[in-house]
């Protein structure tokens, strides 16, 4: 086997162990009880930057505490991830104040447990950054070229080990 054949072999082998551990990531997590989220602004700065990718697990509301982060709905398109400064209960009704670590001052609304999505456990600087461009057109586009670009890679190594032994 060439050198050329056997170097393909390898990159298209490598190629496809890093699509799956990305479709993993953007994705298979799920399957665990993660939702997935991208940071889009400075907010929690220098905890989570913008471009992160957070991984956010349900959490019982009455458990959580001051200075815990929060993930939750802020209207049906938009979420908020902060730290909760303040947990109130008035009269049975239980609400948190949230703040920005990088913000100066709180959150203007108390946050009810029914917004709640969960708390962050992990996060991976910078695959934000690739999940926002692959909901565009653009990233479609090229997320089904580099698919099919592998497709090349996986299978160009035996069509030309096949001419060779013709």
């Amino acid at each position: 086997m060439s050198y050329f054949v056997r170097g393909l072999r390898i990159a298209s082998s490598l190629l496809l162990v890093l699509v799956l551990i990305l479709a993993f990531l953007l994705v298979g997590v799920r399957l665990f009880g993660l939702q997935v989220f991208t940071v889009l602004s400075g907010s929690m700065e220098p905890q989570y930057h913008t471009g992160s990718t957070i991984y956010v697990k349900e959490t019982d509301p009455a458990t959580l505490q001051e200075k815990d982060v929060i993930t939750y709905r802020l209207t049906d398109s938009t979420v908020a991830t902060h730290r909760i400064i303040e947990v109130k209960n008035e009269k049975g009704t239980l609400s948190f104040v949230t703040k920005g670590d990088a913000n100066d001052v709180a959150d203007a609304s108390p946050v009810s447990p029914a917004q709640i999505i969960g708390t962050p456990v992990f996060t991976v600087p910078y695959l934000g950054y690739l999940s926002v461009f692959l909901q565009t057109r653009s990233g479609r586009f090229a997320s089904i070229g580099a698919g099919l670009f592998l497709l090349l890679l996986i299978f160009l190594p035996d069509l030309l080990q096949e001419t060779k032994s013709q």
